[in-house]
Formats: structure tokens, C-alpha cells, sequence
């Protein structure tokens, strides 16, 4: 009988978790004559009772075990530590809030028995902010496009969904502490199906996602896909110098002509400092994102630091 291992990680999520167990538990109830179940849950440093109501459903079911983080170890790293945790034939990860329904499980598991090594949740419409919706799809639209070695990202998957045990092997093998997830199923180039779904609107507790983490994510998903800003800043560099050689030789050549009556004036000089401190800034920027993959790569901190086990 094949094991599947679930496994989610938890944020002041305490109002969620009663209904995350009963809905997670009854499918998997229907599906006792071919799988056995464990589900892994990590409470990443919450300021509510999220950890009393693990420990609550550990003591009940003991199925169900948790990870104690010492902390807040952030929305990548916590998730990818429970992936490399795992011992199942295939991973499932879901988010606790239930924006990603357990009900989508025998979906997933239909498509990994067909053979598919990836299987990822594809949102259809969400019950979020229509524009921010938009301008996800956007982006992954524009990252997949300038992704490095042609890598087609998958548009409109937030990363839940189903790993096969070979897929979490290939993971393990690459040193990465901070890693765009999304990205790596996709770099790996395993055979992959996507489950369409209305995902819904977050019913109850507050998310954890704001302004820092979407950037987040934009940042990591762009410096570790694709080379083409870093190129983009040489391109701007050498035009903005080209241009700016042009223009001082149209000034001087023409005030050479006109010495008497042709004013230099202040105002080129203010409009051209300013154009090309922008310029600067703005690829400076970019490289510092770069610089800080780079950083956290060699720095070598572990995923997170574990406080307790229960169920293990």
C-alpha cells in the first residue's frame, strides 16, 4: 500500500486547523483501501494558539505530526524543510488556510498514478484582488518568457500540489537554502499535470502574505530564473553612455558655432545627473538582488531550527 505524505506549514493559522484535520481525515478515509496517510504540519513561530491546536490533533490522531520551529523561519524556507522531511511515495503540500481544498487530493493522485511525477494546482479565478490576480498571472507570463534555458515556468500555480518521491530525491541534491520552488519542479524537468480550480476567498484568520513577501517572491523568482536583467542593465549602460557621448558632442559643437548666442544653460546637466542616477540606482538594485541570492547561498543557515518533535 503506497504512503502519502502531506504536509503544510502553519502561521497563526489556529482557526483553520479543526477543519483542515476533519476535511483532510474524511478523504482520506474514502481512500484507506489503497494509501496510508501521514501529515506533517510546522508551526513557523506563531503568536496565537496554532501550536496548542496542533498538539491538540497530534494527541488525537497520531497520523497527524508536528514540527515546533523556533521561530518565524519565513514562507520558503519552513515549506521546503517540510518537503525534505518527508518519507512518503509521493508529497502533497497544502496550504493550511484551506485556499488549496483537500478535496483537490484524489485529483492529484489520479494524475501521479497516471504517471505524472508533478502535479500542481492551477487557479482558474481566486477569490482575491482581481488586479493583484492579474498581475500574477502577468508576471509568470513574463518570467517563463525570459526564463534561462528555455524553462516554461507553470502560470497561476502557487507550488501546492503533488511531488513524487524521485522529484524530492533530485530536491535534496541541490544546496540551495532559500529556493524559488516553483521554479525548481519546473528547471527539473519532470513530466507535469496541472488540476484546475476556483481557488477560494480566505475564509477565516488573517495572511500572511502583504507587500515584503509578494516582492519577495518576485525577486527570488526573477534573479533565479533568468540572467537577461543583469544583461538588460549592461544594454541600458552602454546605450545611456552612447547617448550621453552624443548629446556632449551636439553641445559643444554647436556652441563652438553659435558661442555668442547658444547659452548652455543648467537645465541639460540637472535632466542628464538625473537620468543617469536613476539608471544607476535602479541597476544597482537589480545587482544587489543578485549579490543577496549569492550571499544567502554561501552562507549556508540551516533551513530552520527545529525546537520539538511530537509523533515522530
Amino acid at each position: 500500500m503506497k504512503k502519502i505524505t502531506l504536509v503544510s506549514s502553519c502561521y497563526n493559522e489556529s482557526l483553520n486547523l479543526e477543519e483542515l484535520y476533519k476535511r483532510t481525515t474524511a478523504i482520506f478515509d474514502q481512500l484507506k483501501d489503497k494509501y496510508t496517510f501521514e501529515y506533517i504540519l510546522a508551526d513557523n513561530g506563531s503568536t496565537d494558539d496554532t501550536a496548542h491546536k496542533l498538539r491538540e490533533i497530534a494527541q488525537r490522531d497520531s497520523r497527524f505530526k508536528i514540527i515546533l520551529n523556533t521561530r518565524n523561519f519565513g514562507h520558503i524556507r519552513s515549506p521546503h524543510h517540510l518537503l525534505l522531511s518527508a518519507q512518503g511515495d509521493a508529497i502533497i503540500l497544502i496550504v493550511a488556510d484551506l485556499q488549496d481544498p483537500p478535496e483537490l487530493i484524489p485529483q492529484l493522485l489520479q494524475k501521479w498514478e497516471e504517471g505524472y511525477k508533478i502535479v500542481l494546482l492551477q487557479k482558474k479565478t481566486s477569490g482575491e484582488n482581481k488586479i493583484i490576480f492579474l498581475l500574477r498571472e502577468l508576471y509568470y507570463k513574463l518570467l517563463s518568457k525570459i526564463s534561462d534555458n528555455g524553462v516554461k515556468l507553470a502560470i497561476n500555480c502557487t507550488g501546492s500540489g503533488l511531488i513524487d518521491a524521485c522529484v524530492q530525491k533530485e530536491m535534496k541534491h541541490i544546496d540551495d537554502p532559500y529556493p524559488y520552488y516553483r521554479g525548481m519542479l519546473c528547471e527539473l524537468g519532470f513530466e507535469r499535470a496541472y488540476i484546475p480550480f476556483d481557488q477560494p476567498k480566505r475564509k477565516k484568520g488573517i495572511s500572511a502574505n502583504n507587500f515584503y513577501t509578494l516582492y519577495d517572491m518576485t525577486m527570488l523568482g526573477t534573479v533565479k530564473n533568468s540572467k537577461l536583467p543583469l544583461r538588460i542593465m549592461a544594454f541600458i549602460g552602454f546605450l545611456g553612455s552612447f547617448v550621453t557621448f552624443l548629446l556632449a558632442v551636439f553641445y559643444l559643437v554647436w556652441k563652438l558655432i553659435h558661442w555668442d548666442t547658444f547659452p548652455m544653460g543648467i537645465a541639460p546637466l540637472i535632466i542628464s545627473i538625473m537620468f543617469l542616477g536613476s539608471v544607476l540606482l535602479f541597476c544597482l538594485g537589480i545587482l544587489g538582488e543578485y549579490i543577496l541570492a549569492i550571499y544567502t547561498r554561501i552562507d549556508q543557515k540551516p533551513l530552520v531550527i527545529e525546537k520539538e518533535r511530537i509523533n515522530f
